[in-house]
């Protein structure tokens, strides 16, 4: 039999371990994919110290997936051998739930997780049921495609349906991993883009990524500084950072929302007020499902957006996951196979 490389947490906050198991066979309804390369995200902390009840050990995390069809299993139509494909955190859905019996997949009450309900892409082959796989398009990167399963989705997907027209005021809290993707969507879809980061460093990198304002939330009051500029239809959060979060509501304009897709600890904290005046809100938003990943990865293909990647080969996916958790990275950690 055929063996494969395969990065695996043995159990809950143990370091990873690279193994060999034999290739596995997709059953019915799934494909078997060749990785080509996985990004590493922050959710990945999930599978690594154990966050989520029921994850069985050992498992192999990633759901920023990207590689080629080898071979399908039976009865599945519409996806051939040799066709590009990515798996996002979207891995599947039961098909009989309320929310999916209303078509809202996405809220699907027992939605199965690419690297948490079963073996994820840091691996050079693995098993995915058709219902969480995307087309990926031809010109794309594998390398450069593998995030915007996650982070692209999950900001292309939140802005566009934020309820934000061409030419209002949107602020992207964070110059990072989310941020700098957020940035480029925002001001692809026409919005005057307000950047919002931590310090003066990333003044230079956000105008080039398509801002029109860099608010340095260090040196000013980052709502004040959006309440000048008009106040802001959507602030899309991305930086997981609650109190930073609830420091901007009042940066919103009338009927303005806080989209919150970082994922933050502790509350975020919005007065009444704040709220009943302006008819302002705070909504959460998560990824999505392969079609809204399709029309992310086609919407990319169109515009130049593209994600900043560090890439590093499978063996050394511990050093490439401590890369990603120090924050230093710029801005998103791939692995190659």
């Amino acid at each position: 039999m055929a063996k494969m490389k395969v990065v695996q947490v043995p159990k809950p906050g143990a370091d990873f371990e690279i193994v060999e198991r034999e290739i596995p066979n997709p059953g019915a309804g799934h494909v078997r994919i060749r990785v080509q390369a996985c990004g590493i995200c922050h959710s990945d902390v999930i599978t690594k110290d154990g966050l989520f009840p029921g994850i069985q050990y050992p498992r192999v995390p990633g759901h920023e997936v990207a590689g080629v069809i080898d071979e399908v299993g039976s009865g599945v139509t519409g996806w051939k051998k040799g066709q590009r494909v990515g798996v996002g955190w979207h891995g599947g859905q039961d098909g009989t739930c309320i929310a999916c019996r209303r078509g809202d997949f996405a809220n699907c009450l027992n939605l199965k997780i690419s690297g948490i309900s079963y073996d994820g892409g840091y691996q050079e082959y693995m098993i995915a049921p058709v219902e969480a796989i995307a087309a990926i398009p031809e010109s794309l990167d594998a390398a450069e495609a593998a995030p915007l399963m996650c982070a692209g989705i999950t900001t292309f997907n939140a802005l566009r349906h934020s309820g934000a027209l061409p030419s209002d005021l949107v602020a992207v809290q964070g110059v990072g991993g989310l941020g700098h993707l957020g940035i480029q969507f925002a001001s692809k879809f026409g919005y005057k883009v307000a950047a919002i980061g931590r310090g003066p460093e990333n003044a230079a990198l956000a105008k080039k990524l398509g801002a029109s304002v860099y608010i340095d939330s260090k040196a000013t009051n980052a709502a004040q500084e959006l309440q000048k500029l008009g106040g802001a239809t959507v602030i899309l959060a991305t930086a997981p950072d609650s109190k930073s979060m609830s420091e901007l509501v009042g940066g919103l304009g009338l009927n303005g929302t806080l989209m919150v897709v970082g994922a933050g600890q502790g509350p975020i904290e919005a007065s009444p007020i704040q709220l009943l005046f302006g008819r302002r809100s705070v909504k959460g938003w998560s990824s999505g499902i392969p079609t809204d990943s399709e029309d992310t990865l086609r919407f990319a293909e169109l515009t130049g957006v593209r994600p900043m990647i560090e890439k590093y080969p499978l063996e050394k996916a511990a050093e490439a996951y401590a890369r990603m958790m120090s924050g230093k990275a710029q801005f998103r950690v791939v692995l190659t196979m």
